[in-house]
């Protein structure tokens, strides 16, 4: 979606050429401080194969290693899930309703941190942060598995949530700033599509640790958080030396090929390749920018579905007839299914640069999925609408955080949107912890029908409002109507601009 070279008045560089990027107006910041170009002699094929090399070194590096952690994030936060199938509820002497709270309360404070989360990260450094979280809330996770009231569980969960509050916004953040935006998308769905191979890979671990019921004195759904916990401490450790910083400061680069990160960053326009301070104005920025509130909007309208399906999926299909380890094992499907999708979805989204209508297509599947939920009592056709609903809300996720950051220019507004767009989206997670309630089971038509409307208003309805909004925002822009904002300001003033620059032209 990007500006013509004709609308610009001049030839794109070398770098435009070779990257794909349209030129920059007004000698803004694409332009100011390149590093040296160390393969400026070189024929275009040459540095072409060069970038291919060093983006496969940057993927190696960076995204199995990421992923792993999101896995872990999500199945220490959904394993109470595979927990309740396995007697929690009995063996603590709690209600529904206490179940739910205690489901609740982990969204309160994970979403309250997160806002927060990514200024944390760039100041403490990648490398520091990510590995400190992570040893803190598998600390959580194991003390889950010792407790034995309702109050211990209320706890370990609060904790539970502060300790993750990081990871998710901070490495959707941290990736952005070393990818161009239209390498970030399936990035972005790979390392999302963890979420959905942790439900998947959660079912099947936990059937297999609660036959562990029993050993030294403990039950099968305590060994699954103690076990998993510890594994959680173990990862975290060996993260001080698999997390690495940002990409001015990555040890695992030459100097040359950091360089090069940061030269196609900034032919990219991305401010991610500068050093900035952190102010104030950067916070305002993001609060003040219309586009942070309704992408949280669109955001709340997949992660709102996301919990609910994640956390109740087993019991979903234990409702329709299936018990204990038949339904954990069922459970695996839908998200195995969910995780292809979302990888399709993040690869066609960056070729096509149509994140809005992708989001649009793919949220008409999970509508789809509830409804043949709510509509039909055959075991059959519901296990057919899970699978819809999982495909429907998986891919939207990791979509709607790639459209955020394509759109949202600055090192730090960018972080602090991230943060309040995921943050936002996670405490809907409180909604979705109460909506699947015992009385209603086996039809569970209210928590169906909640989930039902947040597809369908919020992210169906959110993403179009927002595509038809962009659209008419970039036409004012090409037609010139925000160049007066330019004028008479100095390089740094326009820098500072962000996305508000004349010349930015937002992905659809």
């Amino acid at each position: 979606m990007d500006k013509p070279d004709s609308d610009s008045g001049h030839s794109p560089s070398v770098d435009e050429k070779n990257l794909g990027t349209r030129p920059v107006e007004y000698d803004g910041p694409a332009h100011r401080d390149f590093p040296p170009d160390h393969d400026a002699h070189l024929s275009r094929e040459e540095r072409a194969r060069i970038d291919r090399r060093l983006l496969w070194k940057l993927d190696l590096r960076l995204i199995p290693w990421l992923c792993l952690l999101y896995l872990i994030s999500f199945l220490d936060r959904t394993n109470i899930g595979n927990a309740r199938l396995v007697h929690l509820e009995d063996d603590l002497n709690i209600t529904g309703g206490q179940y739910n709270a205690a489901l609740s309360l982990f969204f309160v404070s994970y979403s309250l941190a997160e806002p927060l989360t990514n200024v944390l990260l760039k100041r403490l450094r990648p490398s520091v942060f990510i590995p400190a979280i992570m040893v803190a809330w598998g600390i959580c996770m194991t003390t889950m598995g010792l407790v034995h009231n309702f109050q211990g569980l209320m706890a370990a969960r609060f904790f539970l949530g502060l300790a993750e509050a990081g990871l998710f916004p901070g490495i959707n953040y941290y990736l952005s700033c070393w990818y161009r935006r239209d390498e970030f998308g399936i990035r972005a769905a790979i390392f999302f599509s963890a979420a959905a191979v942790s439900g998947s890979f959660g079912g099947l671990l936990a059937a297999a640790i609660a036959k562990m019921d029993g050993v030294g004195g403990k039950a099968g759904w305590s060994w699954i958080f103690i076990l998993e916990g510890i594994a959680t401490v173990l990862i975290g450790i060996a993260s001080l030396w698999m997390v690495f910083d940002f990409p001015d400061e990555a040890t695992f680069l030459s100097d040359v090929d950091r360089e090069r990160v940061i030269r196609r960053l900034k032919a990219d326009q991305q401010s991610s390749a500068e050093h900035e301070e952190f102010r104030m104005t950067y916070f305002w920025a993001s609060v003040k920018d219309w586009k942070t509130w309704l992408f949280a909007a669109i955001y709340m309208g997949a992660d709102g579905p996301l919990y609910a399906f994640s956390l109740f999926l087993p019991t979903i299909i234990n409702g329709l007839g299936y018990q204990d380890t038949q339904a954990q094992l069922l459970s695996v499907p839908p998200y195995a299914a969910a995780a292809l999708l979302t990888i399709f979805i993040g690869f066609l989204a960056d070729r096509t640069h149509q994140r809005g209508l992708c989001n649009l297509g793919v949220s008409v599947l999970g509508i789809i999925g509830f409804a043949m939920l709510l509509g039909s009592k055959a075991p059959g056709v519901q296990y057919a609408g899970t699978f819809l609903g999982a495909l429907g809300i998986y891919p939207c996720i990791a979509n709607t955080i790639t459209w955020v950051s394509n759109n949202t220019e600055g090192v730090y507004k960018r972080g602090v949107t991230m943060g309040f767009v995921i943050g936002w989206g996670n405490l809907n997670g409180v909604v979705s912890s109460n909506i699947y309630r015992r009385k209603d089971r086996p039809t569970y038509y209210v928590g169906h029908g909640v989930v039902f409307a947040y597809l369908f208003v919020f992210l169906l309805g959110g993403s179009a409002l927002q595509y038809v909004l962009l659209r008419r925002e970039n036409a004012r822009r090409r037609a010139g109507k925000l160049d007066h904002l330019v004028v008479g300001k100095s390089k740094k003033e326009i820098e500072e601009l962000g996305d508000i620059r004349p010349n930015f032209i937002y992905t659809l």
